[in-house]
């Protein structure tokens, strides 16, 4: 029999302007719960303020609803996604290698963070994007999109519709991880391989 696992310390009271400490300290709580075996149906706003060490309460002045905790928790990590993608990218000397960059970072994001990925990608269907503008939010969404239509400007990419390249590349990628994930006993060819190879098949293809 395992023993239950420690509740948080009781936290100190938030000093005034410590409001967005206490906003990520949820955030992480949320996702602690979710990495640790909740689900996004079952998950409730009493066992995130129990993780966080906070009243109901307190989350709501943060939060309207569930769905809105979540949507949070899922825009951070595609924020954290685009700081990895920006990293690779940075000191890429055209458009197409930043686009070649974004490639490998996403895949190597998603490898190496499965929970969170999974998080952004396995959320209710009420706040997942509906529409082209609501997947525009997604920072490492908009930044495919951007860099697309920088490399057509600068002709590195084949002239046409930039949504429908980034969309595809970002199905590309997102096909690679979550294969893997989900068949991690596939006889796979080494990773860094099988990631410049697609990249170079893109390349010719959008060029």
């Amino acid at each position: 029999m395992t023993a239950p696992a420690a509740r948080p310390p009781s936290r100190r009271r938030l000093r005034r302007g410590e409001g967005g400490l206490l906003r990520e300290e949820v955030l992480d709580a949320v996702d602690r719960l979710l990495t640790s075996g909740a689900s996004e149906a079952t998950l409730s706003m009493r066992a995130v303020a129990a993780e966080a060490g906070v009243s109901p309460t307190a989350i709501y002045l943060h939060f309207a609803d569930k769905g809105e905790l979540l949507l949070a928790v899922c825009l951070r990590h595609f924020a954290e996604l685009e700081t990895a993608m920006q990293e690779e990218a940075a000191g890429a000397g055209d458009p197409l290698a930043v686009l070649q960059a974004y490639g490998r970072a996403y895949v190597h994001f998603g490898l190496d963070h499965p929970e969170p990925y999974r998080i952004m990608f396995s959320s209710p269907p009420d706040f997942t994007p509906a529409s082209v503008d609501d997947l525009t939010e997604l920072v490492a969404f908009s930044s495919v999109l951007e860099a697309v239509e920088r490399a057509m400007a600068d002709g590195a990419v084949a002239a046409g519709e930039p949504l429908a390249v980034a969309l595809l590349l970002w199905t590309t990628v997102h096909g690679i991880v979550s294969l893997r994930l989900s068949e991690p006993t596939f006889p796979w060819p080494p990773l860094d391989d099988q990631v410049e190879h697609m990249l170079e098949v893109l390349g010719r293809g959008l060029r």
